[in-house]
């Protein structure tokens, strides 16, 4: 469970800091990296909510 969070909050990290250099530089490849890393935060997420889910019901 640990494991999910560290990987949900260093990965949103990423995507923000991504984010500011994409800001700080307006080269496109900073939003895309951006927002790649902000879809598999999202994934990563979701299957940390799924596990929790799964454990409520077993």
């Amino acid at each position: 469970m640990v494991l999910f969070r560290f990987t949900v909050f260093f990965l949103l990290i990423a995507a923000g800091v991504c984010f500011a250099f994409y800001i700080g530089t307006g080269q496109q490849k900073y939003r895309l990296w951006g927002l790649k890393i902000l879809k598999w935060a999202v994934i990563a997420g979701l299957g940390f909510f799924g596990v929790l889910v799964l454990e409520r019901v077993l």
